[in-house]
């Protein structure tokens, strides 16, 4: 019988992996500050225009947040900064006076283009050496934790983001 204090097997290994995972998004983070700072963005802005440049029709923040993950506020956050330097602009919504859709610039699809031409070479460099089919097997795993989560919070499943 399994002490209540012990996680099981596949638990202490979702533990793992949840840990490993938040110490792997902070050098994502800072990694990705450092390819891009240049530009004027980082990791959060670049995620966000990531998002924007992923969405095949103009989209609220609200639903940029839900398609990412996030919360509202942080990206509203992000979205204001955007719109200030000319990344990004708000555009009125017919179906919500309140709530504006957010719109690339050229100077934000300029941007985004040159993260691009960088983000190749950097995770070529990084995934040099690994089995695609492991990492594969990874993407999976997270996935499914990750849709999981979803259910649990009531988010339903927004696909990858």
């Amino acid at each position: 019988m399994m002490s209540r204090d012990v996680p099981a097997p596949s638990g202490q290994a979702a533990t793992d992996l949840i840990v490993e995972v938040f110490r792997l998004n902070g050098r994502l983070l800072a990694a990705g500050d450092r390819l891009v700072a240049d530009l004027g963005l980082t990791s959060a802005r670049w995620q966000v225009l990531g998002a924007i440049a992923a969405s095949p029709t103009d989209e609220t923040v609200a639903r940029l947040a839900r398609n990412m993950g996030l919360y509202r506020q942080g990206v509203q956050r992000i979205v204001n900064e955007l719109a200030s330097e000319g990344f990004i602009q708000l555009k009125e919504n017919p179906h919500h006076r309140r709530a504006k859709l957010v719109a690339m610039t050229k100077k934000g699809r300029v941007a985004f283009e040159a993260v691009g031409r960088r983000q190749k070479p950097w995770v070529d460099a990084l995934a040099m050496g690994l089995n695609a089919r492991d990492l594969n097997s990874a993407l999976r795993t997270i996935e499914a934790l990750r849709i999981r989560l979803e259910k649990e919070l009531g988010w339903g499943t927004t696909g990858s983001t």
